[in-house]
Protein backbone atom coordinates (compact mmCIF):
# COMPACT_ATOMS: atom_id res chain seq x y z
CA UNK A 1 0.00 0.00 0.00
CA UNK A 2 2.64 2.11 0.83
CA UNK A 3 4.89 1.61 -2.36
CA UNK A 4 1.53 2.36 -4.59
CA UNK A 5 0.94 5.59 -2.80
CA UNK A 6 4.65 6.53 -3.21
CA UNK A 7 3.82 5.62 -6.95
CA UNK A 8 0.92 7.87 -6.92
CA UNK A 9 2.45 10.97 -5.75
CA UNK A 10 5.93 10.84 -7.77
CA UNK A 11 3.24 10.80 -10.79
CA UNK A 12 1.15 13.80 -9.32
CA UNK A 13 4.85 15.50 -9.07
CA UNK A 14 6.37 14.79 -11.98
CA UNK A 15 3.13 15.72 -14.02
CA UNK A 16 3.07 19.40 -12.23
CA UNK A 17 6.88 19.77 -12.86
CA UNK A 18 6.14 19.18 -16.59
CA UNK A 19 3.31 21.57 -16.47
CA UNK A 20 4.88 24.01 -14.92
CA UNK A 21 8.39 23.69 -15.91
CA UNK A 22 8.95 21.62 -18.95
CA UNK A 23 5.99 21.26 -21.44
CA UNK A 24 6.04 24.07 -23.88
CA UNK A 25 3.11 26.90 -24.12
CA UNK A 26 1.06 26.54 -26.76
CA UNK A 27 1.76 28.96 -30.12
CA UNK A 28 0.13 31.62 -30.75
CA UNK A 29 -1.02 30.85 -34.24
CA UNK A 30 -1.60 33.64 -36.88
CA UNK A 31 -5.19 34.42 -37.33
CA UNK A 32 -5.93 33.09 -34.31
CA UNK A 33 -7.81 34.51 -31.48
CA UNK A 34 -5.12 37.12 -29.50
CA UNK A 35 -2.68 35.42 -32.03
CA UNK A 36 -1.22 37.79 -34.66
CA UNK A 37 -2.64 38.79 -37.62
CA UNK A 38 -2.39 37.74 -41.15
CA UNK A 39 -0.63 40.13 -43.49
CA UNK A 40 1.37 38.42 -45.76
CA UNK A 41 0.06 35.78 -49.03
CA UNK A 42 -0.12 31.97 -47.08
CA UNK A 43 -0.50 28.39 -49.17
CA UNK A 44 -2.20 25.65 -47.77
CA UNK A 45 -0.16 22.50 -47.79
CA UNK A 46 -1.54 18.84 -47.78
CA UNK A 47 -1.36 18.15 -43.88
CA UNK A 48 -3.67 21.46 -43.64
CA UNK A 49 -0.27 23.50 -42.12
CA UNK A 50 -0.29 27.42 -43.88
CA UNK A 51 3.04 28.44 -45.38
CA UNK A 52 3.63 32.27 -45.34
CA UNK A 53 5.25 33.71 -48.63
CA UNK A 54 6.91 36.49 -50.58
CA UNK A 55 7.80 36.92 -54.27
CA UNK A 56 10.44 39.70 -55.40
CA UNK A 57 12.75 40.66 -58.24
CA UNK A 58 10.96 40.29 -61.93
CA UNK A 59 7.61 38.13 -62.44
CA UNK A 60 8.34 34.81 -62.58
CA UNK A 61 6.94 34.15 -66.01
CA UNK A 62 9.51 36.24 -67.75
CA UNK A 63 12.65 35.28 -65.15
CA UNK A 64 15.70 33.70 -66.60
CA UNK A 65 16.46 32.72 -62.64
CA UNK A 66 14.14 31.15 -59.91
CA UNK A 67 15.31 31.45 -56.53
CA UNK A 68 13.98 30.12 -53.62
CA UNK A 69 15.91 31.68 -50.71
CA UNK A 70 15.89 30.14 -46.96
CA UNK A 71 16.39 32.24 -43.84
CA UNK A 72 18.66 31.49 -41.18
CA UNK A 73 17.84 31.43 -37.57
CA UNK A 74 15.82 33.96 -35.44
CA UNK A 75 15.08 35.63 -39.10
CA UNK A 76 12.09 35.43 -41.60
CA UNK A 77 10.95 35.78 -45.12
CA UNK A 78 11.76 39.51 -44.98
CA UNK A 79 15.26 38.74 -44.39
CA UNK A 80 16.30 38.52 -48.06
CA UNK A 81 19.40 38.61 -50.44
CA UNK A 82 20.37 42.50 -50.48
CA UNK A 83 20.88 42.70 -54.23
CA UNK A 84 20.70 45.39 -56.23
CA UNK A 85 17.43 45.91 -58.49
CA UNK A 86 19.38 46.93 -61.43
CA UNK A 87 21.61 43.49 -61.43
CA UNK A 88 18.38 41.65 -60.68
CA UNK A 89 16.34 43.30 -63.65
CA UNK A 90 19.45 42.64 -66.22
CA UNK A 91 19.71 39.35 -64.85
CA UNK A 92 15.93 38.29 -64.81
CA UNK A 93 15.43 36.75 -61.46
CA UNK A 94 12.78 35.79 -59.41
CA UNK A 95 13.45 35.28 -55.78
CA UNK A 96 10.59 33.89 -53.74
CA UNK A 97 11.48 33.80 -49.79
CA UNK A 98 9.01 32.01 -47.32
CA UNK A 99 8.75 31.65 -43.31
CA UNK A 100 9.88 27.94 -42.11
CA UNK A 101 7.68 26.18 -40.44
CA UNK A 102 6.65 28.38 -36.70
CA UNK A 103 8.36 31.76 -38.10
CA UNK A 104 6.82 34.57 -39.13
CA UNK A 105 3.48 33.69 -40.41
CA UNK A 106 3.82 30.29 -41.10
CA UNK A 107 1.55 27.48 -39.02
CA UNK A 108 4.43 25.78 -36.51
CA UNK A 109 4.93 21.50 -37.49
CA UNK A 110 4.61 19.91 -34.34
CA UNK A 111 6.73 16.79 -36.46
CA UNK A 112 9.00 18.92 -37.81
CA UNK A 113 11.83 17.04 -39.45
CA UNK A 114 14.86 17.52 -41.46
CA UNK A 115 12.82 15.99 -44.40
CA UNK A 116 9.82 18.22 -43.62
CA UNK A 117 11.70 21.28 -44.31
CA UNK A 118 12.77 19.74 -48.00
CA UNK A 119 8.98 18.67 -49.01
CA UNK A 120 7.41 22.51 -47.56
CA UNK A 121 9.76 23.97 -50.14
CA UNK A 122 9.19 21.18 -52.67
CA UNK A 123 5.21 22.06 -52.58
CA UNK A 124 5.54 26.02 -52.09
CA UNK A 125 7.46 25.36 -55.68
CA UNK A 126 4.75 23.26 -56.73
CA UNK A 127 1.28 25.38 -55.71
CA UNK A 128 3.68 28.54 -57.17
CA UNK A 129 4.27 27.16 -60.40
CA UNK A 130 7.20 28.16 -60.37
CA UNK A 131 8.76 25.83 -62.53
CA UNK A 132 9.56 22.04 -62.72
CA UNK A 133 13.48 23.68 -61.42
CA UNK A 134 14.70 26.25 -59.12
CA UNK A 135 17.58 27.51 -57.84
CA UNK A 136 18.23 27.88 -54.16
CA UNK A 137 20.03 29.75 -51.71
CA UNK A 138 20.09 28.70 -47.86
CA UNK A 139 21.71 31.54 -45.28
CA UNK A 140 23.16 29.96 -41.97
CA UNK A 141 20.26 27.96 -40.52
CA UNK A 142 18.51 28.07 -43.66
CA UNK A 143 21.54 25.59 -45.07
CA UNK A 144 20.05 22.26 -43.29
CA UNK A 145 16.85 22.66 -45.38
CA UNK A 146 18.97 23.00 -48.55
CA UNK A 147 20.50 20.13 -47.76
CA UNK A 148 17.90 18.18 -46.99
CA UNK A 149 16.76 19.34 -50.71
CA UNK A 150 20.22 18.20 -52.12
CA UNK A 151 18.96 14.31 -50.92
CA UNK A 152 15.69 14.66 -51.27
CA UNK A 153 14.79 16.40 -54.05
CA UNK A 154 17.85 16.91 -56.15
CA UNK A 155 15.87 16.62 -59.52
CA UNK A 156 14.06 19.46 -58.88
CA UNK A 157 17.21 21.89 -58.36
CA UNK A 158 19.23 23.94 -60.77
CA UNK A 159 21.90 25.52 -58.38
CA UNK A 160 22.63 25.34 -54.98
CA UNK A 161 24.35 28.05 -52.97
CA UNK A 162 25.32 27.22 -49.15
CA UNK A 163 26.24 30.43 -47.31
CA UNK A 164 28.03 30.11 -43.88
CA UNK A 165 25.91 26.56 -43.61
CA UNK A 166 25.65 25.43 -40.05
CA UNK A 167 26.47 22.25 -39.72
CA UNK A 168 25.29 19.27 -37.29
CA UNK A 169 28.50 17.30 -35.01
CA UNK A 170 26.45 14.22 -34.96
CA UNK A 171 26.61 13.82 -38.15
CA UNK A 172 28.41 10.22 -38.84
CA UNK A 173 31.00 10.83 -41.02
CA UNK A 174 32.56 13.68 -39.57
CA UNK A 175 35.97 12.70 -38.00
CA UNK A 176 35.88 11.95 -34.45
CA UNK A 177 39.45 13.68 -33.59
CA UNK A 178 38.00 17.16 -35.45
CA UNK A 179 34.58 17.39 -33.95
CA UNK A 180 36.05 16.55 -30.73
CA UNK A 181 38.81 19.57 -30.76
CA UNK A 182 35.82 21.80 -32.95
CA UNK A 183 33.12 21.08 -30.39
CA UNK A 184 35.84 21.66 -27.45
CA UNK A 185 36.47 25.30 -28.63
CA UNK A 186 32.64 26.37 -28.48
CA UNK A 187 31.18 28.09 -25.60
CA UNK A 188 30.46 25.85 -22.23
CA UNK A 189 26.96 27.39 -22.98
CA UNK A 190 26.64 25.90 -26.32
CA UNK A 191 27.96 22.93 -25.51
CA UNK A 192 25.64 21.96 -22.69
CA UNK A 193 22.87 23.84 -25.27
CA UNK A 194 23.59 21.58 -28.32
CA UNK A 195 24.07 18.19 -26.37
CA UNK A 196 20.05 18.49 -24.64
CA UNK A 197 18.94 19.57 -27.96
CA UNK A 198 20.40 16.22 -29.54
CA UNK A 199 20.03 13.84 -26.59
CA UNK A 200 17.64 15.21 -24.74
CA UNK A 201 15.01 17.27 -27.18
CA UNK A 202 11.88 16.72 -24.67
CA UNK A 203 14.42 19.07 -22.13
CA UNK A 204 14.83 21.22 -24.50
CA UNK A 205 12.41 23.92 -23.37
CA UNK A 206 13.05 23.60 -19.79
CA UNK A 207 17.00 24.93 -20.83
CA UNK A 208 16.12 26.99 -22.49
CA UNK A 209 14.05 28.73 -19.80
CA UNK A 210 15.70 28.22 -17.06
CA UNK A 211 17.55 30.89 -15.36
CA UNK A 212 20.36 29.41 -13.49
CA UNK A 213 22.99 28.75 -16.32
CA UNK A 214 23.38 30.29 -19.40
CA UNK A 215 22.03 28.74 -22.74
CA UNK A 216 22.69 29.88 -26.11
CA UNK A 217 25.03 32.05 -26.88
CA UNK A 218 23.81 33.27 -29.61
CA UNK A 219 20.40 34.89 -28.13
CA UNK A 220 22.51 36.72 -25.21
CA UNK A 221 24.69 38.35 -27.90
CA UNK A 222 27.36 36.93 -26.37
CA UNK A 223 30.82 38.71 -27.40
CA UNK A 224 33.13 35.83 -27.64
CA UNK A 225 31.14 34.33 -30.49
CA UNK A 226 31.84 36.72 -33.02
CA UNK A 227 34.59 37.78 -35.02
CA UNK A 228 36.46 41.34 -35.31
CA UNK A 229 34.38 41.85 -38.76
CA UNK A 230 30.89 40.67 -37.53
CA UNK A 231 30.93 43.14 -34.81
CA UNK A 232 31.78 46.08 -37.34
CA UNK A 233 28.45 44.02 -39.22
CA UNK A 234 26.43 44.24 -36.27
CA UNK A 235 27.16 47.82 -35.32
CA UNK A 236 26.10 48.79 -39.02
CA UNK A 237 23.13 46.69 -38.49
CA UNK A 238 21.72 48.39 -35.09
CA UNK A 239 21.83 51.54 -37.02
CA UNK A 240 18.75 50.39 -38.65
CA UNK A 241 15.19 48.95 -37.07
CA UNK A 242 15.36 46.08 -39.66
CA UNK A 243 17.25 43.72 -37.71
CA UNK A 244 14.64 44.10 -34.76
CA UNK A 245 11.94 44.01 -36.36
CA UNK A 246 12.60 40.58 -38.43
CA UNK A 247 13.34 38.93 -35.16
CA UNK A 248 10.39 40.39 -33.20
CA UNK A 249 8.19 38.90 -36.98
CA UNK A 250 9.98 35.66 -36.51
CA UNK A 251 9.31 34.89 -32.55
CA UNK A 252 5.76 36.20 -33.03
CA UNK A 253 4.20 32.90 -32.46
CA UNK A 254 6.16 31.83 -29.88
CA UNK A 255 10.11 31.29 -29.08
CA UNK A 256 9.51 27.25 -28.51
CA UNK A 257 7.49 26.53 -32.56
CA UNK A 258 10.29 28.78 -33.93
CA UNK A 259 13.82 28.81 -32.65
CA UNK A 260 13.69 25.69 -30.03
CA UNK A 261 11.91 23.88 -32.22
CA UNK A 262 14.48 25.19 -35.29
CA UNK A 263 17.45 23.83 -33.67
CA UNK A 264 16.40 20.39 -32.18
CA UNK A 265 15.29 19.50 -35.42
CA UNK A 266 19.06 20.42 -36.79
CA UNK A 267 20.84 18.69 -34.39
CA UNK A 268 18.40 15.57 -34.16
CA UNK A 269 19.83 12.07 -35.58
CA UNK A 270 18.52 12.81 -39.74
CA UNK A 271 17.20 10.28 -41.63
CA UNK A 272 20.55 10.43 -44.12
CA UNK A 273 23.85 10.78 -43.91
CA UNK A 274 25.02 14.65 -45.85
CA UNK A 275 27.99 13.40 -46.15
CA UNK A 276 27.12 10.89 -48.73
CA UNK A 277 24.85 12.82 -51.01
CA UNK A 278 25.16 12.28 -54.38
CA UNK A 279 26.05 14.69 -57.12
CA UNK A 280 22.78 16.43 -58.46
CA UNK A 281 24.78 17.37 -61.35
CA UNK A 282 26.48 14.54 -62.84
CA UNK A 283 26.80 16.20 -66.32
CA UNK A 284 27.89 20.13 -65.12
CA UNK A 285 24.16 20.87 -65.70
CA UNK A 286 24.15 22.99 -62.65
CA UNK A 287 26.73 22.98 -59.34
CA UNK A 288 26.39 23.31 -55.93
CA UNK A 289 28.86 26.27 -54.16
CA UNK A 290 29.71 26.94 -50.34
CA UNK A 291 30.59 29.96 -49.11
CA UNK A 292 32.79 30.11 -45.83
CA UNK A 293 34.50 33.21 -43.45
CA UNK A 294 37.82 31.98 -42.12
CA UNK A 295 36.97 33.69 -38.94
CA UNK A 296 33.47 32.61 -38.61
CA UNK A 297 32.90 31.17 -34.81
CA UNK A 298 29.27 29.97 -35.13
CA UNK A 299 30.38 27.35 -37.76
CA UNK A 300 34.21 25.91 -37.71
CA UNK A 301 35.96 25.71 -40.79
CA UNK A 302 37.77 22.61 -40.29
CA UNK A 303 34.21 21.09 -40.15
CA UNK A 304 32.97 22.82 -43.32
CA UNK A 305 36.89 21.42 -45.03
CA UNK A 306 35.72 17.54 -44.11
CA UNK A 307 31.98 18.14 -45.73
CA UNK A 308 33.82 19.14 -49.00
CA UNK A 309 36.69 16.84 -49.24
CA UNK A 310 33.92 13.86 -48.39
CA UNK A 311 31.79 15.86 -51.33
CA UNK A 312 34.43 16.87 -53.85
CA UNK A 313 31.87 18.31 -56.32
CA UNK A 314 30.94 20.88 -53.77
CA UNK A 315 32.42 24.46 -55.11
CA UNK A 316 34.47 26.04 -51.94
CA UNK A 317 34.61 29.19 -51.51
CA UNK A 318 36.88 30.50 -48.32
CA UNK A 319 37.20 34.12 -47.18
CA UNK A 320 40.21 34.29 -45.14
CA UNK A 321 39.15 37.28 -42.96
CA UNK A 322 35.45 37.01 -43.46
CA UNK A 323 33.32 36.01 -40.40
CA UNK A 324 29.51 34.59 -40.15
CA UNK A 325 28.62 37.80 -40.96
CA UNK A 326 30.77 38.48 -43.79
CA UNK A 327 28.62 38.09 -46.88
CA UNK A 328 26.44 41.30 -45.51
CA UNK A 329 29.64 43.52 -45.91
CA UNK A 330 30.15 41.03 -49.94
CA UNK A 331 26.35 42.31 -50.67
CA UNK A 332 26.10 45.79 -49.52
Amino acid sequence: MAVRVAAILFAVVAGWVYKSFMEPPKAKLCGSHNGPPITSPRIQLRDGRHLAYKESGVPKERAKYKVIHVHGFDSCKESTLNTSQELVEELGIYFLSFDRAGYGESDPHPKRSVKSEAMDIQELADQLQIGPKFYLVGVSMGAYPVRSCLNYIPHRLSGVALVVPIVNYWWPSLPANITKEVYGRLLLQDQRTFWIAHHLPFLFYAWMTQKWFPSLAALEGHPEIFSKQDREILRMRALTEKMNQFQKMARQQGVYESLHRDLMTLFSNWEFNPMKISNPFPNNEGSVHIWQGYEDRFVPVEIQRCVVEKLPWIHYHENAVGGHFYMDRQLA
